[in-house]
């Protein structure tokens, strides 16, 4: 291969350069080794700078009587020339048989020095070679180090790499060695094909791996860089895929690789025999512990009659049978599974043989290269400690714990025999990596307009596994700040606590007439119940006013404002004198729907102030997802409620559902399925319309946000949206990918439908506004309503509360980039309310950099 041969010739001229001189002068050695035997004493040394005489005379080791004989002589001149000290060793015989020894000594290194190197920066090149400032040059040693550099540089996907090692000499037996890098360009995996696949298309696998194609966009990741370790791994990572799905007879042959000279990139190629597809045919429990039912471990069994072979689900199942034996005191049984398969039926009949395991303790538990991470933040993830029985499965989970944390680049937990038979050592192997995060980000979308945030993380503080993270947000309709804090070992135990600080700002837009300020405080305890189930309880404590322009708030269109100067937004309404009859030059104020008054709710919550919520709340999870980023199988349930009125201005409880799921059809498209539903009940003081569910394009696409549901109905207002208390939507989307486009762009498409509705609001519809007179009436005091005899109240809030299903119909477009993920939508309303406003075309998304 090209890049093999470019390596091989830059490393030639040091073959030739620093081998010869070493071999000749070393078989001249022996063949002039004297024959006589000798006393140490009677070895003359010549050539020595550095070394002293006894130190090498020391290397001669005499025998019986003191004296040496060929084979001491031979063995001296060995061990001489292995010390590296040394460019050249000569034993002659001198004047009167004596032994004399003439070394030439190899120079002392004065500096080492890198050119050319621009991606790899000096000192990690310097922390690589073995050959060090002010230590003894050697030729092999500095042989080694031209390889370890063009293997880092290989490791980093440069294999066109080019290692030059140059030697200057200096004066008082010095020299200079400078290693010449010609980087070249990266090499990166040109294609990725798979052979023999039936059941699972190329594109489909492609998910699976993590290998990827170069592309435009490579230059933002690493994963299109050839790495033979990511490849080895990627095979089993198909492995294991195929495993999951019913494939017990898969196996992946061979992962070939082969560099393209004329791309300049290799041609990564896998090799899969599928086999036959299985599902389980029969399930049972054997034990051969006394008095152990074995079919008592059916409860904590994952595999199914029926339904697909799935090599995980049985692992899982093994693992929480041998946990459970744990706890009922059968601290050394042991679940084995088996399977007999029947290849015509294409079954496998499922066995769990739970037996007596030997009898051993664990010794000590060492850790590894936890070089910043504390001890005990590793030992907490193991649910045994040293002095328990020995449970694999319990090691095994605390190896996926620990490799959960993303704390290591990699972690690896296996056993060295103990002091004793019946005694084991566990090795903890770990490999550290950063933690902290510093991101600046941005992104727009037709809600909030263009948006920044800046934000610093860190998930191991102090090596403390502590989380915490501080981010300001600026964008156009929206601002505020953070704090956020997890202690995920709460006591020692594992609960999680968090806390959290917030503040936002949310500023009228074209969607909202009024805006919002909200600072709060939450303090939360996560419990994770099983891998698949999660609890979180919560408190929230927050801080709500409603903000309004001034000519949304006066109530009246005056002429001019607080200061004494003229009202800009002065302007009398023909239409609302034709309809009244009244003179709008006159100074009663009832003109003041000319200027679009704000709804009732909204004045009413300004009139209040500001308000205090205070709600207690928790959250069940149900996630069976296969990946959280990416879904294309399982099912994600999120049930929450939160009730306020612990202490507080307002009392409500409030119950959501949000139910996803996911499943793969044919040739890689993936079905969406989702159900929503709210309901927000009034417990004892009347309900804010702020506290009310609003919805738009999160319930059903096609609708504006804010768009669907009660609103208020005045004509001459900014008919705001009331929101409502119960709310229900249903949506079934496929997602396909775009077959002609490389995997590695992560596009794909969408089409889908969406139905649901809004309804039954229950705020506020009156109100008497203290201190108000006839020249500062409510807005939404409608014409057919207006009575100037009844100073400062509003009798007529009217507004659309129609249970009308809304529906539509829309394609979207997904982009997983680089820049975060990105989604383009167009939906067309099929059904709407008389009042909703809707918008067919929505987009969001955001970026890192």
């Amino acid at each position: 291969m090209k890049f093999g041969l470019r390596l091989r010739g830059g490393l030639l001229a040091t073959l030739i350069m620093f081998g010869a001189p070493v071999v000749a002068p070393i078989g001249a050695a022996l063949v002039s080794s004297s024959a006589l035997a000798q006393t140490v004493q009677s070895i003359s040394v010549e050539g020595n700078r550095r070394v002293e005489v006894e130190t090498i005379r020391s290397y001669f080791k005499p025998g019986p009587g003191g004296r040496l004989d060929q084979g001491a002589i031979d063995d001296g001149l060995k061990a001489l020339i292995e010390t590296g000290l040394f460019q050249d060793v000569k034993i002659n015989r001198g004047a009167g048989g004596q032994i004399v020894v003439s070394v030439v000594e190899n120079p002392v290194i004065g500096r080492i020095a890198f050119e050319g190197n621009k991606k790899i920066k000096d000192e990690q090149l310097g922390t690589e070679v073995q050959s060090k400032a002010r230590g003894t040059f050697s030729r092999a040693m500095v042989q080694s180090d031209t390889l370890r550099i063009a293997e880092i540089y290989r490791r980093s996907g440069r294999y066109d790499v080019r290692v030059t090692p140059e030697v200057i000499e200096q004066p008082n037996n010095r020299v200079d060695l400078i290693f010449t890098i010609e980087e070249g360009a990266k090499t990166g995996v040109k294609s990725i094909e798979f052979v023999g696949n039936v059941a699972f298309s190329s594109y489909r696998l492609r998910d699976v791996i993590k290998t990827r194609e170069s592309n435009l966009l490579s230059f933002l990741a690493s994963g299109d860089i050839y790495d033979p370790d990511r490849v080895e791994a990627d095979r089993d990572l198909i492995r294991r895929f195929y495993l999951k799905n019913g494939f017990a007879d898969v196996q992946v042959v061979a992962a070939l690789t082969e560099y393209d000279p004329e791309k300049k990139g290799f041609n990564v190629t896998f090799k899969i025999e599928e086999g036959a597809q299985y599902r389980v045919g029969a399930l049972d429990f054997r034990s051969s512990i006394p008095n152990f039912d074995p079919n008592s471990m059916r409860a904590y069994s994952r595999v199914n009659v029926g339904s697909l072979y799935n090599v995980e689900s049985v692992e899982k199942s093994v693992e929480e049978m041998q946990i459970e034996a744990s706890r009922r005191g059968y601290a050394f049984a042991v679940v084995r599974p088996g399977g007999d398969r029947n290849f015509e039926a294409h079954t496998v009949s499922v066995v769990f043989n739970i037996d007596e395991g030997p009898r051993t303790y664990i010794e000590r538990i060492n850790l590894r290269g936890n070089t910043r991470t504390r001890d005990y933040v590793i030992r907490r993830e193991f649910d045994i400690s040293e002095g328990d029985a020995y449970n694999r499965a319990l090691v095994d989970r605390a190896e996926r714990r620990l490799k959960n944390l993303d704390y290591f680049k990699s972690v690896k937990i296996t056993t060295e025999p103990g002091s004793s038979s019946d005694r084991v050592i566990l090795i903890v192997d770990m490999e550290e990596k950063s933690t902290g995060d510093f991101s600046i980000s941005g992104g727009y979308s037709t809600t909030d307009g263009a948006l920044a945030e800046v934000s610093v993380s860190e998930r191991n503080l102090l090596g403390r596994g502590l989380f915490a993270k501080a981010s300001v947000t600026y964008g156009q309709y929206a601002r505020g700040y953070s704090l956020s804090f997890v202690e995920p070992y709460l006591l020692d135990y594992r609960v999680a606590l968090g806390l959290d600080l917030y503040q936002r700002e949310q500023k009228s837009n074209s969607y909202i007439s009024y805006g919002t300020k909200t600072l709060g405080f939450s303090p939360r305890l996560g419990f994770s119940l099983r891998e698949d189930l999660a609890l979180q309880l919560r408190y929230s404590i927050y801080r709500q006013e409603i903000t309004l322009p001034y000519y949304l708030a006066n109530c009246n269109n005056v002429q001019t404002l607080p200061d004494g100067s003229p009202n800009p937004a002065f302007n009398p309404s023909p239409a609302f004198a034709n309809a009244t009859g009244l003179s709008l030059a006159s100074t009663n104020g009832l003109g003041c729907y000319s200027d679009g008054e704000a709804s009732l709710p909204v004045r009413k919550e300004l009139a209040n102030g500001k308000t205090l919520t205070s709600a207690l709340g928790y959250s069940l999870s149900y996630n069976t997802l296969d990946n959280n980023k990416n879904p294309t199988d399982g099912l994600l349930v999120d049930f929450r409620q939160d009730f306020a009125g612990v202490g507080g201005d307002v009392t409500y409880l409030k119950s959501v559902i949000d139910a996803k799921y996911y499943t793969p059809l044919v040739s890689d498209i993936v079905a969406v399925a989702r159900l929503q539903s709210g309901i927000l009940t009034k417990m004892g003081s009347d309900l804010r319309m702020l506290d009310h569910f609003q919805m738009g394009p999160n319930l059903v696409r096609g609708f504006a946000p804010n768009g669907i549901g009660p609103r208020d109905l005045n004509p001459f207002g900014t008919q705001d949206a009331l929101g409502g208390t119960k709310y229900w939507g249903a949506s079934m989307e496929l997602q396909m990918p775009f077959w002609f486009l490389p995997k590695e762009v992560g596009l794909k498409g969408a089409v889908y439908a969406d139905a649901g509705g809004l309804y039954d609001y229950q705020g506020p519809t009156t109100w008497t506004a203290t201190g108000e007179t006839t020249t500062t009436r409510n807005s939404n005091c409608i014409p057919s309503t207006i009575n100037p005899a009844t100073a400062g109240t509003c009798t007529g809030l009217v507004y659309d509360d129609s249970k009308v299903i809304r529906s539509s119909v829309g394609v979207g477009l997904i982009w997983q980039s680089p820049f975060g993920p990105l989604r383009f939508d167009y939906a067309v309303p099929l059904s709407k309310g008389k009042y909703d406003r809707t918008q067919e075309f929505r987009f969001g998304g955001g970026t890192s950099f």
